[in-house]
């Protein structure tokens, strides 16, 4: 497992690969995810090892990508983007980077809870087939807070499981983005983890929990730093991914208002790097 740079999850602003790379390296982060469209206009221009130049000079790997594709909308759209999904899967790919993912609502206001099943089955599958295609792999996340749930008309996926037995009947490519708050909002323990098999997991995301909260009452987009508060038990998610084999990017979303209260791009890279040292020192990885 390795750190990674997800700049707008902290609230760092970058124009182009080079200052998303250049944040990176300023907090300590070994990889950093990139726009693919940005990257497939570079790899068509200049090539791909000029791009994976880019990172090697930087000691930096490619992390991830965030799914190109408008699947939550009109079928126009959806279809759009499969026609433009070859393209950017195979850059990617191209330059050593077959990490992909997107999230999943665990609820609609609708669809009821099969019928909802069967649109998100039928809009990845072929999203899937073209990412397999090109040899990448795609992560769903499942979305876990109550108070989230609770906002919709009709219940969906919001526990790991679920969510891999619906990525199964979309694709043996497919996977999880596993997130420990959405991991720990969802109630998921250990056991469960360590019964995973490496490649369901695809990406990963960290952060904590404020404390004083009662996990039902958890706000998705109220967090905290990865480590600070100690509700999550990151540790215990990071020897447990650690256990199985999982070798990819682990990458902070802390969604902390105060982080943009802060003075700088630097001081808000070097806070959230120390905080990815620190848990990784706790797990035991160095």
């Amino acid at each position: 497992m390795y750190k990674a740079l997800s700049p707008g999850a902290i609230g760092v602003k970058t124009a182009n690969l080079q200052e998303a790379i250049a944040a990176a390296q300023t907090g300590g982060f070994e990889g950093v995810e990139f726009s693919v469209h940005e990257v497939a206009g570079l790899v068509e221009a200049q090539g791909a090892d000029y791009v994976k130049g880019l990172f090697a000079d930087a000691k930096l790997k490619p992390a991830g990508w965030g799914l190109p594709t408008d699947w939550r909308s009109s079928e126009e759209n959806w279809r759009k983007g499969l026609d433009e999904l070859p393209r950017l899967a195979k850059a990617a790919a191209a330059i050593g980077c077959p990490r992909t993912m997107t999230w999943i609502l665990p609820g609609s206001n609708d669809r009821p809870y099969e019928e909802n099943r069967r649109f998100h089955i039928e809009r990845f599958t072929p999203i899937a087939q073209i990412l397999a295609d090109n040899g990448c792999h795609l992560g769903l996340e499942f979305i876990g807070p109550k108070t989230l749930r609770d906002s919709q008309k009709y219940p969906f996926v919001y526990k790991m499981n679920d969510m891999l037995e619906m990525g199964r009947e979309i694709g043996p490519n497919v996977g999880l983005l596993l997130d420990c708050w959405h991991w720990y909002t969802s109630e998921g323990n250990l056991e469960e983890l360590k019964a995973l098999r490496p490649e369901q997991v695809v990406y990963v995301h960290v952060n904590d929990a404020p404390a004083g909260v009662d996990i039902n009452e958890q706000v998705d987009n109220v967090r905290a730093l990865p480590g600070e508060t100690g509700v999550i038990d990151i540790a215990g998610f990071l020897q447990a991914l650690q256990t199985i084999g999982y070798d990819g990017p682990v990458t902070p979303e802390p969604f902390k208002k105060e982080l943009n209260d802060l003075p700088s791009d630097a001081a808000r890279l070097e806070k959230v790097g120390a905080a990815m040292n620190g848990i990784f020192r706790k797990a035991g990885l160095g």
